[in-house]
């Protein structure tokens, strides 16, 4: 069954989406993050992926008290991604509470510190975000575009040692067209032992069955929830 891991993206404090990862298309949907936590919790979800917007365009961690709230009063098990570029922003992530850390930009930048934080914390706790735009991996809350192919920096990352990956195609992101499917079939073709965690796009429940039925590991979702095209009630029979 597919795992199921909602989304709180985050600017000043507040729980906000993007199209495309477009800063300029921010709608804030909750001024309290914990509010939407504890309703996803209550509704027995036991994940959540956090994005620290401006950490991303910041590139360095900006979010964390949000962070502490989130973990310190859910017992929701947390990755955390955004702005985390040194050991002190990866410090501050885990002692805030998160369990996991997404890192993508980092990947590309300095690839020596990566392989060195996935050889120091496991990869249970190093989850490598790979946001794909036109195939190649974007940076830097995707306001940069990389020369890196998306199959050859999985591929590269994979033989180091990397199990889990979150994959966000960003043309769909915040969308609600529907997700990449193909593309995550692909990559489950060519890897598939990884635990994949498809991103973008998911813009109804049939979305979650049709990855499901298509053996993606697991999901991130989030805008379908805030514009209530997805009723959380509707997930039970996904839960794991």
């Amino acid at each position: 069954m597919i795992e199921l891991i909602p989304a709180i993206d985050i600017i000043d404090g507040k729980c906000v989406r993007l199209s495309k990862g477009e800063y300029d298309s921010k709608k804030v949907y909750n001024e309290n993050p914990l509010e939407v936590a504890k309703e996803f919790e209550a509704n027995g979800l036991k994940r959540l992926h956090v994005v620290d917007l401006d950490g991303a365009a910041s590139k360095h961690i900006v979010n964390y008290r949000t962070l502490e709230q989130l973990a310190g009063h859910t017992s929701l098990t947390i990755d955390f991604g955004g702005g985390i570029k040194t050991d002190d922003d990866l410090h501050i992530a885990f002692d805030s509470g998160a369990q996991m850390v997404t890192l993508g930009s980092i990947a590309i930048k300095n690839p020596e510190l990566f392989e060195r934080w996935l050889k120091t914390y496991g990869n249970e706790r190093i989850i490598l975000g790979a946001d794909a735009k036109n195939g190649k991996i974007a940076v830097s809350g995707w306001k940069e575009e990389s020369e890196t192919e998306l199959m050859d920096f999985l591929a590269r990352y994979i033989t180091k040692g990397v199990s889990k990956v979150l994959c966000t195609d960003i043309s769909r992101d915040g969308m609600m067209e529907g997700p990449a499917t193909d593309l995550y079939r692909e990559i489950m073709q060519a890897h598939p032992d990884i635990h994949l965690i498809a991103s973008g796009g998911v813009s109804n429940i049939d979305d979650i069955y049709r990855l499901d039925e298509a053996g993606i590991p697991a999901v991130v979702f989030g805008k379908a929830i805030y514009e209530g095209r997805i009723r959380l009630k509707e997930l039970t029979s996904l839960l794991l």
